[in-house]
């Protein structure tokens, strides 16, 4: 599975995605999630873009470990995930997670566990950069 995907994630790769994952018969569900820049207002300044870098190595190693994880602990019976490097204007998509299962709700309690450990434990780091070019590193929320 390719992980990465050069600035925003375009919306080819989502629908692509769904198809692939609706031609199994056995899946009743799918749930996505997308996580999209946003235009936060911090300390005065707008944010208008992140720029996202990564450890690739340790992303990989440590995204099959999670996804292991995750197949063991909720009957699901596929996931698709794709993350932004680079950078990604506001209201550009960052984040794409498809999981597919049987019944709605392992999709759904699988999906929100896959974020929430994503965004905790891969190193993955964004710097806010702001309209008016200064910039921050992103705290994870």
């Amino acid at each position: 599975m390719k992980l990465f995907n050069e600035g925003p994630i375009d919306q080819s790769i989502i629908v692509n995605a769904l198809t692939q994952l609706s031609l199994d018969s056995e899946n009743g569900a799918h749930e996505i999630f997308l996580g999209q820049v946003r235009a936060d207002q911090i300390d005065g300044q707008t944010v208008a873009a992140i720029e996202y870098s990564a450890f690739e190595e340790m992303v990989e190693e440590q995204l099959k470990k999670i996804t292991d994880q995750i197949f063991d602990q909720f009957p699901i019976k596929s996931l698709y995930i794709r993350h932004s490097i680079g950078l990604v204007p506001t209201g550009g998509i960052s984040l794409f997670v498809l999981t597919s299962a049987p019944h709605r709700q392992a999709a759904f309690d699988a999906t929100r566990s896959l974020v929430d450990r994503l965004k905790a434990e891969l190193p993955i780091w964004g710097k806010e950069i702001f309209e008016n070019q200064n910039s921050q590193w992103k705290v994870n929320r």
